[in-house]
């Protein structure tokens, strides 16, 4: 019985602090005590006890006397979890929910200079079409759907500079290999939040693609869905754009914010 209330007891400690950190968090400025304890319905003597562990703990800073922010170690711990986000180990539980949802193959892609290479993929046992997006693979940014996606985050200079080094070579006829071309196709990427590969890496194959950001913003990845043209479905583009958000917000990503 001891045990049992010992152990209710510390439970009921950590939510309080739970939530005086959340109090703490919620106001960009030091909190004062009064405050503290009104907001999390505490006694003014326990939101100051549980403060104190807090303090010694650097969790929580003291500003002054009887007002308190955040600590320092809140940030380095942020810093640990942040290191160790992957985007491919974030992006696979939601690539496999799409996959199951659409039964098309999805992909996640980098970029890496004036490529796309791919990182990850859920194959579809629909077909027996192979398609460039295998582990592993490169293909030009303006030919593949999430290639398009980063040059859209480019300024007119730097996609001038893409097309002048690359020189924009086919791989099928559909695909884009003018700069009036590209830079008409970008606007619609950025106009729409979702990119098209309309058979253009490869004859038959076409993709939906909507981009991936981290905590700061930053386009980071791709994700794909690719599909024969014959099951080409327009309308799963809404559901490859949330998946990607979903994606973002787990690394980090809040969109109100930027």
């Amino acid at each position: 019985m001891a045990a049992d209330e010992s152990k209710t007891s510390s439970i009921q400690v950590i939510e309080r602090m739970m939530n005086l950190l959340d109090a703490l968090a919620n106001h960009p400025n030091p909190v004062s005590l009064k405050q503290l304890a009104q907001e999390t319905g505490l006694h003014a003597s326990t939101a100051h006890r549980i403060l104190a562990a807090m303090i010694a703990g650097g969790f929580v800073e003291r500003a002054e006397a009887g007002v308190y922010r955040l600590g320092i170690r809140l940030l380095q711990f942020g810093n640990i979890v942040k290191a160790r986000l992957s985007v491919r180990e974030s992006a696979l539980e939601f690539m496999q929910q799409l996959h199951q949802t659409t039964g098309e193959s999805v992909n996640l892609g980098r970029r890496d200079r004036d490529e796309i290479v791919y990182i990850e993929r859920t194959s579809s046992g629909r077909s027996a079409m192979q398609v460039v997006h295998i582990v592993g693979a490169r293909a030009p940014l303006h030919t593949t759907a999430t290639g398009k996606l980063f040059l859209a985050e480019d300024g007119p200079a730097q996609i001038q500079e893409y097309v002048k080094r690359t020189g924009l070579p086919a791989s099928t006829p559909a695909s884009i290999c003018t700069l009036a071309a590209l830079e008409k196709e970008l606007e619609r990427v950025r106009r729409h939040g979702v990119a098209y590969d309309m058979e253009e890496v490869e004859l038959g194959v076409r993709c939906i693609a909507a981009g991936i950001r981290d905590d700061s913003g930053a386009l980071v990845a791709g994700l794909s869905l690719s599909t024969p043209a014959e099951r080409f479905n327009p309308d799963w583009a809404p559901l490859v754009r949330d998946t990607a958000k979903a994606i973002s917000a787990a690394l980090g990503y809040a969109e109100s914010e930027h």
